[in-house]
């Protein structure tokens, strides 16, 4: 059995008695006397030897118990002088344990080891006796002092024992913990040992490796309690990251599919339907809202549905005439303007209810188309056909990509165009030309060349494009270049011309397929006003997009040549510039 220097309990074993210190050094140590607390062990030791404890105190303790053994019947001195040589021999061996270095030794080691394991009862008994012999005697003391008054009995700040008077406390303190406290004893020589870690004071060093042993154990296990809770906060850290992670990937790949459809949606590829099903579903809302009657919502249906089976486009958005219209401005009108130069022959097509928003580069592939089929120059490579309307574009095409035109394009667009809203660029304008044996080329001007994001190189080559020498020409010249396909992020136009200024300014003249036939009539008028040209000039400041292609026409294929085009659109390149 082991017993507790500090409360005297006793155990069975080494560990629970380690365990039992640790209790000890936990506990929130607190003064018997005035309540302090909040202070080290250290610090409560120096409070009480200074504060509470007079000189020569433990001295007095002694000759008060000595007085009252000494005063008892004869027949039980030699009882009670045992008893009080037993509790002084216990108080000095406590106190040893303290005792500063070099002082001369009181006990002897047989001594030394018995009172040590038997001090805490012979001391209660000496209590005991003490009290019942002042209660025979009718000695009164008086009864506390302030700090009994105020807070009540004293409780020991090592074991927890309450007192009733503070002297009894103090004697308590005194002999059962003397050992703890940094009380010197006088006459007392013991070899004393101080613990490393927390300058404890041992007497014996067994003592002092078993305490020593007791704070390696607590910082190892205060060591291995950091690694758990190490370990956990790692595994919850990676839990936490692996959930913000899987939040973050599916909030991604939800975004990734909204845009994805809104690009299907925005380009036509979201099974919504094509040219014919748009074209009835808004006549539909037009007679909902009672902007066209029943009649001509019927006629106009039977109109497309004679269209659509025999492929030709209804020509109800086309204006023609219009170049021959700009010829007599320009020759009669227009004093600012130095020079102009125009294409041949060229129909202007508008979007209708079946393709708006979606069908600007159809359009302008017919404005081409109806130039090309006014210039005797391609009679070979285009015998026989008419401008063909949107669905008929769109198959024909479909059997360009199979014979193997562009097939990165075809399967960029599923290798299907008929019955969806699929928007065309100048790629698909210029297979759609080589399959028919029309020699074209594509110009990528992929970057700004001027100021503020415009782009002087294009408009030079525009004007190269239907100027073949400039000084000594008319100021108004019909060439017989066909117009240019121009294509930029969102839309694509038709460029029929290029006029120069008497400042040497450039600006282009272009067919907007989102511009209504009854604008573009304005333009046949025998008088034409300089605002109804507004819509057909286009100056640098005008196109500042960050990127242009252009298609432009270059004359007839022969059967090889259009085989040895078709090999090399199977890897797409455009002539860039600059």
């Amino acid at each position: 059995m082991l017993s507790c220097d500090i409360c005297g309990e006793t155990v069975t074993s080494e560990p629970d008695m380690k365990a039992h210190l640790i209790v000890h050094m936990e506990n929130e140590i607190v003064c018997p006397f005035c309540k302090l607390s909040g202070v080290s062990y250290d610090e409560m030791c120096f409070h009480i030897e200074t504060a509470h404890f007079e000189q020569n105190t433990l001295e007095r303790n002694f000759e008060r118990i000595n007085t009252v053994q000494f005063g008892t019947s004869d027949n039980k001195k030699d009882n009670t002088l045992q008893c009080g040589m037993e509790v002084n021999s216990s108080i000095l061996s406590g106190c040893a344990s303290n005792h500063p270095k070099n002082s001369s030794q009181c006990l002897t080691k047989d001594s030394t080891v018995k009172h040590e394991t038997f001090y805490s009862e012979n001391l209660t008994e000496s209590r005991k006796f003490l009290k019942s012999r002042e209660k025979q005697s009718g000695l009164t003391e008086v009864k506390g002092s302030i700090y009994e008054t105020t807070y009540g009995p004293p409780e020991c700040p090592f074991c927890g024992k309450i007192e009733e008077h503070s002297e009894d406390m103090e004697t308590h303190v005194k002999t059962t913990h003397a050992n703890l406290l940094d009380i010197p004893l006088e006459d007392c020589d013991q070899p004393l040992y101080d613990c490393p870690m927390c300058g404890l004071i041992c007497t014996n060093y067994h003592i002092l490796q078993e305490h020593v042993d007791l704070h390696l154990e607590e910082n190892s296990f205060c060591q291995g309690m950091d690694r758990v809770q190490c370990s956990g906060d790692l595994q919850l850290a990676h839990q936490l990251q692996q959930e913000e992670d899987r939040k973050r990937r599916s909030e991604e790949s939800r975004q990734e599919i909204e845009e994805f459809q809104k690009l299907q949606r925005q380009y036509g590829l979201d099974n919504s339907g094509g040219y014919k099903q748009q074209q009835l579903r808004n006549m539909e809302i037009e007679v909902n809202r009672g902007r066209m009657p029943p009649s001509e919502f019927h006629r106009r249906k039977a109109d497309m549905m004679e269209s659509l089976a025999i492929g030709i486009d209804d020509g109800k958005t086309k204006t023609s005439g219009i170049i021959e219209a700009l010829h007599r401005y320009y020759q009669n009108a227009a004093t600012d303007v130095r020079q102009v130069w125009l294409s041949s022959v060229v129909d202007h097509f508008h979007s209708s209810l079946g393709d708006k928003g979606w069908g600007c580069g159809y359009r302008n592939f017919q404005m081409l188309l109806s130039s090309l089929l006014q210039n005797d120059a391609y009679d070979d490579c285009l015998k026989g056909m008419s401008v063909p309307c949107i669905p008929k574009i769109q198959s024909m095409i479909e059997d360009a990509w199979k014979e193997g035109f562009d097939p990165q394009g075809a399967s960029q667009l599923n290798n299907r165009l008929q019955g969806t809203k699929a928007w065309i660029g100048a790629c698909e304008v210029y297979i759609l030309l080589t399959s028919l044996r029309v020699k074209c080329h594509i110009v990528d001007f992929h970057k700004s060349t001027g100021p503020l994001g415009t782009h002087p190189r294009l408009f030079e080559w525009i004007l190269n494009y239907y100027s073949s020498e400039r000084e000594g020409s008319p100021k108004v010249v019909c060439t017989s270049k066909p117009p240019i396909y121009l294509q930029h992020q969102g839309h694509s136009r038709t460029v029929i011309g290029i006029e120069e200024k008497k400042n040497r300014t450039l600006c282009l003249l272009i067919f907007d397929p989102g511009c209504p036939s009854r604008e573009m009539q304005k333009l046949l008028k025998q008088d034409v006003e300089a605002s109804s040209l507004k819509q057909l000039r286009k100056s640098m400041g005008n196109l500042k997009h960050k990127q242009y292609q252009i298609v432009a026409v270059e004359g007839v294929l022969s059967p090889e040549e259009k085989v040895a085009r078709r090999q090399d659109s199977q890897v797409f390149t455009a002539e860039k510039i600059p």
